[in-house]
């Protein structure tokens, strides 16, 4: 039997099911690991990742977003229904996949690759504080240029249309090419 998690993070430290500890898998090609500070670089420079929820009948759902990732949590914005939401509300374990780079090198057979995964727990924001904050940091990542009282109206406008959704990290990995490895090795 193959089992889902190897390391864990769990506050019990228990599995809700068998309880036995929870833990995620290690990575099998480790020299490609990512740092934990490169990943959360990657997290934080990124604009669109692919959150993965439990979907319809257990099949799963994979949805690109728009994210910000701010003290080891990751908030989204979508519409006030769907399928996401009800994934959600069904099962609230997710993950969510930014890819850094993906350069095809064809005559090398190869492509220079980074990219990362965060495993944690989703819920949606209810409190009108915690909305408005989520919102806000959406609205300085993607409109850093804008006055205040521009991004102000525009979520007053807003608000009230969408729901926000906050993912809390329990586990997060990174791996990177070999190449690009290299290329870093060679330059310190």
């Amino acid at each position: 039997m193959i089992r889902p998690y190897i390391t864990g993070n769990d506050p019990t430290g228990k599995s809700e099911k068998t309880g036995d500890n929870l833990m995620f898998r290690e990575m099998r090609r480790i020299k490609q690991q990512m740092p934990k500070e490169e990943i959360a670089a990657v997290f934080m420079r990124g604009t669109s990742g692919v959150l993965a929820v439990l979907g319809d009948d257990e099949y799963p759902y994979a949805v690109p977003m728009s994210y910000v990732y701010d003290s080891g949590r990751i908030y989204f914005h979508c519409a006030k229904a769907g399928h996401k939401l009800d994934a959600i509300r069904a099962h609230e374990k997710v993950s969510f996949c930014v890819i850094d780079q993906d350069i095809i090198v064809p005559e090398k057979y190869t492509t220079l690759f980074r990219s990362v995964i965060a495993f944690g727990r989703a819920r949606i924001l209810e409190e009108e504080t915690e909305v408005r904050r989520a919102i806000e940091i959406l609205t300085r990542k993607y409109s850093p240029k804008e006055s205040d009282t521009a991004m102000q109206k525009e979520i007053e406008s807003g608000i009230r249309h969408m729901d926000l959704i906050e993912v809390t990290i329990e586990h997060m990995t990174g791996k990177e090419s070999m190449e690009l490895i290299n290329r870093k090795s060679q330059m310190q």
